[in-house]
């Protein structure tokens, strides 16, 4: 899987896997960073991680944001976590056709742009009947990946990642 249509999309929130909103006790550059100017205008960016972009690049996906920040993590997010402008995922407007109970309004543009190709969707707000509607409605495969909001993106959510990149990855 080289070229980037041919690569897995990684649909990529915002608030809980980057932005934990757990305790940033431990974090010591947490303090730091949120001293810096551009984090006065809001604190719980001194908790993304710097170095997890690398992560999220290393997976070997074609990352795209699928969060409320929309071009707005392009602006703040990417750059304090080395990543690249990313593709944004565009919601359909708040009065539009609604969306069935207990499905999450990001799944269907999800899915749409998905187009068949396999994708991963962290975030940490999935629910069993987001999981029912892409199984439903998607041909490929998709990880729609749970993180746990108090903690962000860990060690162990990258190592799942790849072990279920490396099972869809062709032979």
């Amino acid at each position: 899987m080289t070229s980037t249509s041919e690569r897995p999309l990684l649909f990529l929130d915002v608030d809980g896997p980057l932005i934990p909103f757990g305790s940033s006790a431990g974090q010591p550059d947490a303090d730091a960073a949120a001293s810096m100017p551009v984090a006065r205008g809001n604190p719980l960016l001194a908790r993304l991680d710097p170095g997890i972009g690398a992560r999220l690049i290393a997976l070997g996906c074609q990352l795209v944001w699928a969060t409320t920040w929309m071009e707005e993590a392009n602006e703040v997010v990417a750059p304090r976590i080395g990543l690249p402008r990313l593709p944004v995922l565009e919601w359909p407007d708040a009065g539009a056709e609604g969306t069935a109970r207990g499905l999450h309004w990001k799944t269907p543009p999800m899915v749409e742009w998905a187009a068949g190709r396999p994708f991963i969707w962290v975030d940490d707000e999935i629910s069993a009947m987001d999981r029912l509607w892409v199984e439903a409605g998607h041909p490929g495969p998709a990880l729609l990946y749970q993180v746990d909001p108090a903690k962000g993106l860990s060690g162990a959510d990258f190592r799942a990642l790849a072990g279920w990149l490396d099972a869809v990855a062709p032979s």
